[in-house]
């Protein structure tokens, strides 16, 4: 090892050592701190043949370094990345660059990156997605920074990052400026959510007509021959073998409590500050939330025993049942990318980052949690057409929704006439429909703002906005009302 190391990780957690691995598993001299020197310890003593440098005073890892000192901080968002920020800065010199790889929410890395340039300080928010093994053998990386910034990490994010199955790419495209690495990071995650819910409500459909946990195991390894190849699905099937040390069925002794961290929760709330429909994400996130509530829901399912539907009611047999439930839930996950991406368009031009498209979709490629077959063509869709207004509106997407739209509208119904909560599958079919309808209700909407709170409306048939005397014409001829329009200048 030389004397200096070319890079140095604060935070030895899970990631951070993983990490660590992965770097100087790829010829990088890597410095290591934590703050707490057990954690530093348990590093060392899990590689031992790595060759870490430990240091246990920031003073010491940062005089560890090469200059410019390259930093990634692997530790809990908040609070603790300010105060890593905080005790480095006096540190450091001019050019260096820290490096977060944490799930920070977006506009906490933007501040942090203009606080910092002003200080001549780089910084750079980067998504990690991949779980511990993604993290040592290779996850996918988001970074966002400036060019320059990019340009010196490119070498180190390269090497460790995985690597698309067909052409071999590196998963770490350069995302944009400040906050747009996380801003990806965080819109991935609530895709996750979704694609988990999408997954698990067909699971509840199979485990409703009487499907083992060995059938469905063998349904979903099948299903993963297909465009439904990905690694959620790959691990559902995996998940649904597994036994306890006393032999029974390992999932189902787990209790039906599910959490979230934050990351789909900010997903949602940035969909509702930019106005864009991402209701398949929101089912994945509230769909958590109401499992929480277990107890209450322990009472309800007492409290209104026999009011829903018997069950299974008239649930078609396999040779029905399996195609329309693996065509719903293609057509489901391909909704949400397209809302995911929506969201992206939006975004990129809020905060003037000129997201790449195509690039996202080639990063998530693999190492990442939401790795799938359909990210090949997603990323050929933005590749041909970069202005795409939506997913769905791609030839081979479109063919795709047109070809199990009809499977996924008879699986919903299917489900609610069985009593079965199916929020994401529902939320895409509902998604889908609003969607391709023409002429939809909110003219009525519209006409109610206008009556209430004089908000104006247009015309179908004249440009302008328009007021009108609502209550008024019903006063002066309540059989034949006739409104007053006001032309309002907007």
């Amino acid at each position: 090892m030389s004397e200096k190391c070319s890079i140095g990780v604060l935070g030895m957690g899970v990631m951070g050592r993983n990490l660590a691995y992965n770097l100087s598993h790829h010829g990088f001299s890597v410095a290591v701190y934590n703050r707490t020197p057990d954690y530093t310890e348990a590093a060392l003593a899990e590689f031992p043949n790595e060759g870490f440098k430990a240091a246990y005073s920031l003073e010491e890892f940062v005089a560890s370094l090469e200059t410019p000192r390259k930093i990634l901080i692997m530790i809990t968002a908040g609070k603790p990345v300010d105060w890593a920020i905080e005790e480095l800065e006096p540190l450091l010199e001019e050019g260096d660059i820290i490096i977060d790889g944490g799930n920070s929410f977006f506009k906490d890395t933007q501040r942090r990156y203009d606080e910092l340039a002003a200080k001549g300080l780089h910084f750079c928010g980067m998504g990690v997605s991949g779980g511990e093994s993604g993290a040592r053998l290779g996850p996918a990386l988001m970074p966002g920074t400036d060019l320059g910034t990019y340009k010196q990490l490119q070498p180190f994010l390269d090497a460790i990052a995985a690597k698309a199955p067909l052409d071999g790419t590196p998963c770490a495209a350069y995302l944009g400026t400040g906050g747009a690495g996380h801003y990806v990071k965080m819109v991935h995650n609530g895709i996750e959510y979704a694609d988990m819910q999408l997954i698990a409500e067909i699971y509840s459909l199979l485990k409703l007509t009487g499907h083992t946990n060995e059938q469905m195991s063998a349904i979903f390894e099948e299903w993963n021959k297909t465009e439904l190849d990905s690694y959620l699905i790959q691990i559902t099937s995996q998940i649904l073998r597994v036994k306890d040390q006393a032999g029974d069925e390992l999932l189902d002794k787990i209790l039906d409590v599910s959490a979230q961290k934050g990351t789909g929760k900010w997903t949602n709330q940035e969909a509702i500050d930019l106005g864009v429909d991402v209701s398949v994400l929101a089912a994945g996130l509230t769909a958590r939330y109401i499992s929480m509530f277990k107890t209450e829901r322990t009472h309800a399912a007492s409290l209104f025993a026999g009011v829903k539907p018997e069950g299974t009611c008239d649930l078609p047999a396999d040779d029905e049942l399996l195609p329309l439930a693996q065509g719903a839930l293609l057509a489901a996950k391909i909704i949400a990318y397209a809302q995911g991406f929506s969201l992206y368009r939006a975004a990129s031009k809020e905060y003037g980052w000129d997201l790449q498209f195509a690039k996202i979709a080639s990063s998530f490629r693999a190492g990442c949690i939401i790795r799938s077959t359909l990210l090949e063509p997603m990323m050929k869709a933005f590749d041909t057409n970069p202005d795409l207004e939506n997913l769905t509106f791609d030839p081979y997407f479109a063919g795709l929704i047109k070809e199990n739209l009809p499977a996924l509208r008879k699986i919903v119904v299917l489900a609610l006439q069985a009593g079965v909560a199916v929020p994401a599958l529902s939320a895409a079919l509902n998604y889908f429909d609003a969607l391709t309808t023409e002429r939809s209700n909110a003219n009525l909407i519209q006409a109610q703002r206008d009556y209430f709170g004089a908000h104006t409306y247009q015309r179908t048939d004249k440009p302008g906005h328009f007021h009108a005397e609502w209550e008024a014409a019903l006063t002066e001829n309540e059989a034949n009302p006739v409104a007053k329009e006001v032309e309002i200048n907007a």
